[in-house]
């Protein structure tokens, strides 16, 4: 249903799940444990597995809040993107990462919710990638000293408005780690 011709593939994006980003987030160690398994099921079904990790003056590339926690390994194959904003596309090489695999459908998963995850599901969505959120496999820090509502709140915000997303010739939607299928969707 992508609007890309001849992308038929699906990728599973992992995004900024660095020691520095997760360290106080809701629910870390389950979501983890949920990305770990959708990248194990990627890998076995043949799914491009591509990480984004993040860097900026808070989060200086090299050092160890800036690498990948320690449960989720990269293979050496699999494409790894550096981004300095929010949206995973922006100033970035996945989008061609992402051509040269065919890749019109993505899974998404990682942190924080309300930054990089909403801002790469709405990047993909408007250059016109059907995208799925993985709404046990995302998660985001405590801001609500700030005002923001409690994580918990946050997320299920998230996955509520992003289960009804549709616009002309692509798809938004959301499932829990069960019940995603790397399969393209096809419609009759």
């Amino acid at each position: 249903m992508t609007t890309l011709p001849d992308r038929p593939h699906t990728a599973l994006l992992v995004i900024d799940v660095q020691n520095g980003v997760v360290a106080g987030a809701h629910d870390r160690d389950a979501v983890i444990a949920n990305i770990d398994t959708l990248v194990t099921r990627a890998r076995a079904e043949g799914v491009p597995v591509i990480w984004v990790q993040h860097s900026d003056d808070h989060l200086a590339q090299g050092s160890d809040d800036w690498r990948y926690v320690p449960e989720l390994v990269r293979d050496e194959s699999e494409p790894l993107v550096h981004k300095n904003y929010g949206d995973s596309f922006e100033g970035t090489d996945l989008e061609a990462v992402l051509a040269e695999r065919g890749v019109g459908r993505l899974v998404v998963t990682g942190a924080q919710t309300d930054a990089c995850i909403r801002s790469t599901l709405h990047g993909g969505f408007v250059r016109g990638y059907d995208v799925t959120l993985v709404g046990d496999a995302h998660t985001t820090e405590d801001l609500s000293a700030y005002g923001a509502p409690p994580p918990a709140q946050v997320i299920a915000h998230t996955n509520l408005y992003w289960q009804h997303q549709s616009a002309p010739g692509r798809t938004g939607g959301t499932v829990d780690t069960a019940g995603v299928t790397f399969a393209p969707s096809v419609v009759s």
